[in-house]
């Protein structure tokens, strides 16, 4: 026989082999199963949904791992042929709980997928937030009560994360009754309580109710309620941050700070180096040394701090757009601000939730200094014991690893974005273990607006496509008109 006789028979006894792969499951303890099928028509995909068929009732089941596998077998000529054979590993999410052996294995129809999502849902608010990825045209409706745990967004630039982000927060405002207080550091949510043109009439419609609950503080020029911060409202520590003053290395100052806030709670800068205490001039000399009195952010007098807003009767969604301050000085002092007023009256246990945008400025593993030092330390406190007194957190970056490990490691719930970099997305298999790593490792595949979300928002891993916002987005990017030919 011709060498081109003998591969063409060798290609055709593989691939007939390979083709008479039966897709079968089996498990073990009725949770989870391990599966075979064949590679020719494959439809099976990680992260997708298969229907497990037995002489039970059809149980549905979720595809977290899927390879390619290679099998020696023996040809009826006394030849070995090698196979590829995809094999696999899934979670059953609805059907009997127990054990089966050899379940016929397909994939799920929509409609099936439809049908479970629906009896799975929980008596509470659902937010629709977009569609599954893998079973096109079913809605993916996160469980508003999972964000009574503290939940990590996270993606790169281009990711889609800012949209993506400010729509959950929209159905948030418009599906619950949750507080919001967002520390917006680029401006991206200041028009969050505007709906912008083309929006779904009926979502307008119901967003319209609670739009008006959006108050945003903003040093912009012309802005309806500026931020402002009273030197009065900040505790000695956080005064002691921005003086630059260490308790031990300057002991002497530091002791004048507290008694001077004792004795006379000055509630201005100016007052403050206007003190007749004789110590307290080399404070006023520190303060206009450092240029702090130049700072647009302090309230010299004027009513209605951005803090006021946290009271009991304030806005029902708090946007402080850290973005409009124009120095990284006084972004640190409103954030530490923001955060020392919401964990000083935690025990009044209004359920909140506090965003926290670009967390990487915020709350970083290493504070270049002392007030953001100072805010990274509140954010750690609230992630270790904060959800007791009803304040969840929603942490947001695309530099997972520069985040603080003691708040990513609170965070229950994962939304993940598209993530190129192999380091930050082993940093967040390791982090999120509960998550199947295979369906973590997809991130790098993901377009723009697609996302992992895990965790008790959700009722399983499950791949997401966001759907439309109603809101305007704010921000904005460079112009690429450099890149026109």
């Amino acid at each position: 026989m011709a060498l081109e006789d003998q591969l063409e028979a060798f290609r055709t006894n593989r691939r007939e082999l390979e083709a008479a792969i039966l897709p079968l499951a089996t498990s073990l303890d009725g949770r989870q199963f391990s599966f075979q099928a064949s590679l020719h028509h494959l439809e099976l995909q990680a992260g997708g949904y298969v229907v497990l068929e037995s002489d039970e009732p059809p149980r549905l089941g979720q595809v977290v791992s899927l390879r390619l596998e290679r099998h020696t077998v023996g040809g009826a000529d006394g030849t070995t042929i090698v196979i590829r054979v995809a094999q696999g590993e899934g979670s059953v999410l609805d059907g009997p709980d127990r054990p089966f052996h050899d379940a016929m294995l397909r994939a799920a129809t929509p409609d099936e997928v439809r049908a479970w999502t629906e009896r799975a849902a929980r008596p509470r608010a659902r937010l629709a937030v977009g569609e599954l990825a893998l079973a096109p045209g079913v809605p993916l409706e996160l469980d508003a009560g999972g964000f009574d745990r503290h939940t990590f967004l996270c993606g790169q630039s281009g990711s889609g994360k800012t949209y993506s982000l400010g729509l959950m927060l929209e159905r948030l405002l418009a599906d619950t009754e949750l507080r919001l207080v967002i520390l917006d550091p680029n401006s991206d949510y200041v028009r969050l309580g505007t709906v912008r043109e083309g929006a779904d009439p009926e979502l307008a419609a119901r967003y319209r109710e609670v739009a008006g609950g959006v108050e945003v503080h903003s040093a912009a020029p012309g802005a309806d309620r500026p931020l402002k911060v009273a030197l009065r409202e900040l505790d000695t520590a956080a005064q002691a941050a921005l003086l630059r003053l260490d308790p031990i290395t300057d002991r002497d100052e530091y002791a004048e700070l507290a008694a001077v806030l004792a004795a006379e709670r000055p509630p201005t800068l100016d007052d403050l180096m206007a003190s007749e205490r004789p110590e307290a001039r080399r404070l006023g000399t520190r303060i206009g040394n450092l240029g702090l009195n130049d700072y647009g952010i302090w309230a010299r007098g004027e009513p209605g701090t951005v803090l006021d807003a946290l009271d009991d009767d304030g806005p029902r969604c708090l946007v402080v757009d850290l973005g409009s301050l124009p120095t990284r000085e006084e972004q640190s002092v409103t954030a530490a601000a923001v955060l020392e007023r919401l964990w000083s009256r935690r025990a009044r246990r209004v359920p909140m939730l506090v965003v926290i945008d670009e967390a990487h400025n915020v709350c970083p593993g290493r504070p270049d200094d002392e007030l953001t030092a100072l805010a990274a330390d509140l954010v750690v406190r609230i992630a270790a014991e904060g959800r007791k007194f009803g304040l969840y957190l929603l942490v947001s970056t695309q530099r997972p690893q520069k985040v603080h490990e003691n708040v990513i490691s609170q965070a229950d719930n994962l939304v993940l974005m598209r993530l190129n970099s192999a380091a930050d997305a082993a940093f967040a298999q390791a982090v999120f273990s509960f998550v199947p790593p295979e369906l973590v490792a997809r991130s790098s595949t993901f377009k723009l607006g697609e996302a992992l979300v895990a965790g008790k928002i959700s009722s399983h891993p499950a791949l997401l496509r966001f759907g439309a916002r109603v809101a305007e987005e704010g921000g904005a990017d460079v112009p690429a008109t450099w890149a026109a030919g």
